[in-house]
C-alpha cells in the first residue's frame, strides 16, 4: 500500500498505511466518471455486509466542491471518500483509468486489482 496522504472530509490528512492491521479495499473514482458513480451505491451496500474497510478516494481536480455535489449528506451509509490530490495515490498505483479497485490485506499488501467495473453484488467478488 502506498504511503501516501489522503485529505478526509474534515480537512484532516491521513496516511494510507494508518489502516493497516484490517483489509481495505481501495477505490479510485471521481465524478465525472459514469461508470465510478454507478457502482458506488453498491460498494456502499459491500461495505456493510463484508469485513473489509471499503475506502473510496476521489481524483476529481475540483476537489472537494465537486466531491460534495454528488456525495451529500447521508447519501452513503457504510463508506467515506477520501481526496487525492494533487494524484499522488493514483500516481503510485500507476492508474490509467478510472475506476481503479484494489484489495490490500492486513499488513498493506496488494492481493488483488481490478481497472473497470464489477458485479459488487455478485459471489465471486465477495468470495
Amino acid at each position: 500500500m502506498p504511503d501516501v496522504a489522503l485529505e478526509s472530509p474534515s480537512g484532516e490528512m491521513v496516511k494510507l498505511s494508518s489502516f493497516k492491521g484490517k483489509p481495505v479495499l481501495v477505490n479510485l473514482w471521481a465524478t465525472w466518471c459514469g461508470p465510478c458513480i454507478a457502482e458506488m451505491p453498491a460498494l456502499d451496500k459491500l461495505a456493510g455486509e463484508v469485513p473489509v474497510m471499503v475506502l473510496p478516494i476521489s481524483e476529481d481536480m475540483e476537489g472537494w466542491q465537486a466531491v460534495d455535489k454528488f456525495w451529500g449528506k447521508d447519501k452513503f451509509k457504510n463508506i467515506e471518500t477520501g481526496l487525492d490530490q494533487p494524484g499522488s495515490y493514483a500516481e503510485a498505483i500507476k492508474a490509467k483509468g478510472l475506476p481503479v479497485t484494489i484489495l490490500y490485506d492486513e499488513e498493506g499488501k496488494e492481493i488483488w486489482r481490478v481497472s473497470g467495473t464489477l458485479d459488487w453484488g455478485s459471489a465471486e467478488v465477495r468470495k
